[in-house]
């Protein structure tokens, strides 16, 4: 088993919903157990126009292959209305692998660390939250590090509301 972090998205459809149904679609993938989920954050999106982001990080532990848990991350994506017509357009769901252990994976459907992560205060933010202080990425940053260089601008914490 290893520590996968999930960054999870959405500006479309209900987006606190969008994630709360991710977050039970996540805990009911085999061979892998939903450790914990951050605190939910809206962002503005990175593109003008296009509605805020509701953002969270889940912590997995899955002995899934990199790409098998991929594919996995996508049908949940698909069955939650997911459509791919533009690369940077809004979304009902996005799940993205941010780290998977200590790996540096460099497929053509996949790279780990998520690239940009150092750019994406929606991503640290929630990602410092359940991981460990002192976590170092597999490409040699720090959690800590990047953090430092990535302000908390633009983000805001939003309450937990039950359903």
């Amino acid at each position: 088993m290893e520590r996968i972090y999930i960054g999870m998205g959405s500006n479309l459809a209900d987006p606190a919903e969008q994630l709360r149904s991710a977050i039970e679609s996540l805990a009911q993938l085999p061979h892998t157990e939903l450790v914990a989920v951050s605190a939910f954050y809206q962002s503005d999106s990175l593109l003008p126009g296009q509605p805020r982001y509701t953002n969270a990080v889940a912590a997995l532990d899955s002995s899934l292959a990199p790409l098998d848990l991929l594919d996995a991350l996508q049908a949940i994506e698909n069955a939650q209305g997911r459509e791919r017509l533009e690369r940077w357009g809004p979304r009902t769901l996005d799940l993205d692998i941010v780290l998977f252990g200590d790996r540096l994976i460099d497929e053509p459907r996949l790279k780990v660390p998520h690239y940009h992560l150092q750019e994406r205060a929606f991503v640290l933010y929630p990602l410092a939250e359940l991981a460990p202080a002192d976590l170092r990425l597999a490409d040699g940053r720090t959690l800590t590090d990047l953090l430092a260089a990535c302000p908390f601008i633009g983000l805001e914490r939003i309450p937990q509301t039950s359903r």
